[in-house]
């Protein structure tokens, strides 16, 4: 009994995929892809909050050299205040977050990292707005998505 031709059953080897390997392939590219994608970008958010961290962390040293020569805590940025205030600028270094200063007295003042709408962190959940307040020589940290919670540190603040 001879093989017809072109007959399935006259391949000798593989001369290809099939239609249906093939979209098998790219269901599984699709849901690999679905769940990689969104880990990926949550991980870069929370990697690029170390820009805010740096940002915080650049204003406290600032206040406490200006508290080392002076009676009290400095505005972020104040014209009537020497040297602009602290000096700082309100952007952070890599520009994903915007400064600010609040409640600022003798022994107390709060610092503000806020994202930048239309930059990735503006999606970081309650993350989006992280801030130290320090009272009395002891900083106290929180995070929020519009408001800020001091009781839960450890959601954004990498310890």
């Amino acid at each position: 009994m001879h093989a017809i031709p072109n007959s399935p059953r006259s391949r000798s080897g593989s001369d290809g995929f099939t239609l249906v390997e093939l979209m098998i392939v790219v269901i599984v590219v699709g849901l690999l892809a679905a769940v990689a994608i969104p880990s990926f970008t949550d991980s870069m958010r929370k990697s690029r909050r170390s820009d805010a961290f740096a940002a915080i962390a650049a204003v406290q040293q600032a206040q406490e050299r200006w508290r080392s020569n002076r009676a009290s805590y400095a505005p972020l940025s104040d014209a009537d205040v020497p040297a602009n205030g602290l000096g700082l600028s309100s952007d952070s270094t890599s520009g994903y977050y915007t400064l600010s200063q609040s409640n600022v007295t003798a022994t107390t003042y709060t610092v503000i990292a806020t994202a930048k709408t239309g930059k990735s962190q503006a999606d970081d959940g309650g993350c989006k707005i992280l801030a130290v307040r320090m009272q009395g020589g002891n900083p106290t940290y929180g995070s929020g998505a519009s408001t800020i919670d001091w009781t839960d540190a450890n959601r954004c603040w990498a310890k």
